[in-house]
């Protein structure tokens, strides 16, 4: 049975991020099968919330670890970390313990569920993805496994905007797909009045291939209208070594072990 504790990595807009993978299934565990998924495709597709790895097992391995130099302790890994229905009670159990802000890293589906909105209010940054301006283009670039509808996920998300305390990050994957959406889709990002947008494109190896550093430029310039804005290609990513490189592969299987001569992990975007 392997950690659900995995890295640092270096994240770009997280800094150095610790990994807490609280699904830890063999193969991915998703409410979708969006086309850019670096993990590939949904091996467990899941609609439902159910427990995954009990608090148990999370906080021995929390106390194992011991103190980790980190700036953020962040929910993701091999699926949509909101499917976890213990994901409350594991926020908080990985704040009180690591003594590091806590973040998620959501692809949204489960946010009209007002038991994952409670959940997700007791982070410190949640990270929510919207990668379509209308439902057409959501089925074709997220490929949603469940009953899951774009407009009831972005009242969800609005509704959230009102209720969390911390910060709320927006990001948008822009792929050759949805790569003509994106006037359509900075008037979502003004109605939902994110803390930051973050306007990404697959950097890491997956099936698709990344939109150029101009394009997305150009793509930003839509947003202009918002206050922080940042893309892929500009952020700055810190260097920094795993605490088990087989576990963080597993979840960052489209980074490549590590840089030449410096034993230090390679960066990707979307963590």
């Amino acid at each position: 049975m392997g950690s659900v504790i995995y890295g640092p990595v270096p994240s770009w807009r997280l800094g150095r991020s610790l990994g807490i993978d609280l699904l830890s299934t063999r193969g991915k565990t998703c409410s979708f099968d969006c086309l850019y998924c670096q993990l590939g495709r949904t091996v467990h597709p899941l609609a439902q919330r159910r427990e995954f790895v009990p608090l148990a097992r999370l906080v021995s391995e929390l106390e194992r670890i011991g103190p980790v130099q980190a700036d953020y302790a962040t929910f993701s890994g091999v699926g949509e970390p909101t499917l976890a229905g213990n994901l409350g009670d594991a926020i908080d159990t990985a704040r009180r313990i690591l003594r590091l802000p806590i973040a998620v890293l959501t692809n949204s589906s489960l946010m009209p569920d007002e038991g994952v909105r409670r959940d997700l209010a007791r982070a410190d940054m949640v990270v929510v993805k919207l990668d379509a301006p209308a439902e057409d283009m959501f089925r074709l670039v997220n490929r949603p496994t469940g009953p899951y509808s774009l407009d009831e996920i972005l009242k969800g998300i609005k509704l959230f905007r009102g209720q969390g305390k911390g910060l709320l990050a927006l990001q948008m994957m822009f792929i050759r797909e949805n790569r003509g959406c994106a006037a359509l889709m900075a008037k979502l990002a003004e109605d939902i009045s994110p803390d930051e947008v973050q306007i990404n494109t697959p950097l890491r190896e997956c099936a698709v291939a990344p939109l150029p550093p101009e394009e997305l430029a150009a793509i930003k310039d839509e947003f202009r209208r918002l206050g922080a804005v940042v893309t892929a290609y500009e952020a700055r990513r810190p260097r920094v070594t795993p605490l088990n490189a087989a576990e963080t592969l597993r979840r960052r299987p489209g980074e490549g072990p590590q840089e030449k001569g410096e034993g230090k992990w390679k960066h990707g975007p979307q963590h």
